[in-house]
């Protein structure tokens, strides 16, 4: 064989083995797990996982083609956090999606190695799962909750829709994080909108049903519900605690106003599920979790249930109606 034949050949060879070992990565099925905090029998999570369905078949991944997702329902049970977390990691996955803090807390006890991304986790930093939200630095990143400063919103619109409003009990859980983050930002605002705030915390019912109880005196009490899985899961017996005692109350979501809630202050449910199918995109594609900065939300809405608001007999101001993304009657 002649030398420049050889020399083409040779060539022609090299130039093709990137082309094979791109058709077989992309010819292999990728794995995707996804643990939450939520119940399997919960719509709101249903219509979740098919936003972060929607973002990967935009971006060419679908399930039962080029990848497969495993998702597992933790029902706000530590135990299934748990069990369900290494039953992920044995499935060897390239990614999985987190979402709420319970969730990261448990897939981080059984794996340093395996990337994760999460949704619903209000302070990455004081939870530990990230170094920095601009620099994670290790298998963790994703979209975080509403920063604590937000939270002043709340007691903003409360004040707006009901100014009698002195003393406020603010639900929140004490084990995590933001549950005193958001506590101390509230208290922040408080002394500007004249009010005097008192913490309940959401550990069972029992204990909401106690202690919302005490709190409540008159005509000048209202209530704010911290964005909480634990608070959703008790979301009838605060609807009717806030019913039976008259206390006007704004709640983190959509959801639980929809649900009988007053009104309420947050993040566009559903969208940080499908911004997470991006990251998952990118990682799967060979990006590192620690270069991915952690993201905050985008969207906000507020959501008035008016009938909510005549129970109660509050006359909500033009400007409330004004700045309503939604108004449910």
């Amino acid at each position: 064989m002649r030398r420049r034949e050889f020399i083409t050949i040779l060539g022609g060879a090299a130039a093709a083995w990137p082309f094979t070992a791109r058709a077989q990565q992309a010819d292999r099925v990728r794995r995707v797990g996804m643990l939450t905090v939520w119940a399997d029998h919960d719509a709101d999570a249903q219509v979740n996982v098919a936003q972060f369905r929607r973002g990967l078949a935009e971006l060419g991944w679908f399930d039962g083609r080029n990848i497969r997702i495993e998702v597992r329902w933790g029902a706000s049970d530590p135990e299934r956090y748990r069990r369900y977390s290494a039953e992920l990691v044995a499935f060897a996955p390239d990614v999985i999606l987190a979402v709420g803090s319970s969730t990261v807390s448990a897939l981080q006890q059984a794996t340093r190695s395996v990337p994760i991304v999460f949704v619903g986790v209000v302070d990455p930093v004081g939870g530990g799962y990230v170094t920095s939200l601009v620099r994670p630095g290790g298998h963790i990143t994703g979209f975080s909750n509403p920063e604590y400063a937000t939270s002043g919103k709340w007691l903003e619109l409360l004040k707006e829709i009901a100014p009698r409003v002195t003393r406020v009990a603010i639900l929140r859980n004490p084990n995590i994080p933001s549950g005193f983050g958001q506590f101390g930002a509230l208290q922040g605002a408080a002394a500007s909108f004249g009010v005097e705030l008192s913490p309940v915390d959401l550990r069972d019912s029992g204990e909401i049903e106690r202690a919302v109880t005490a709190f409540a005196r008159g005509p000048n009490d209202g209530l704010i519900v911290t964005g909480l899985a634990s608070a959703f899961i008790h979301r009838d017996l605060i609807f009717s605690l806030a019913a039976r005692l008259r206390l006007p109350a704004v709640y983190p979501n959509r959801r639980f106003v929809r649900d009988g809630g007053l009104v309420s202050y947050g993040p566009v449910l559903g969208d940080d599920y499908w911004r997470a199918a991006g990251y998952v995109d990118r990682i799967l594609k060979g990006a590192k979790p620690g270069d991915l900065p952690v993201q905050a939300p985008t969207k906000y809405e507020t959501v008035l249930n008016l009938k909510t608001a005549k129970a109660l007999g509050l006359d909500i101001p033009p400007s409330v109606f004004a700045r309503a993304d939604e108004v449910i009657e």
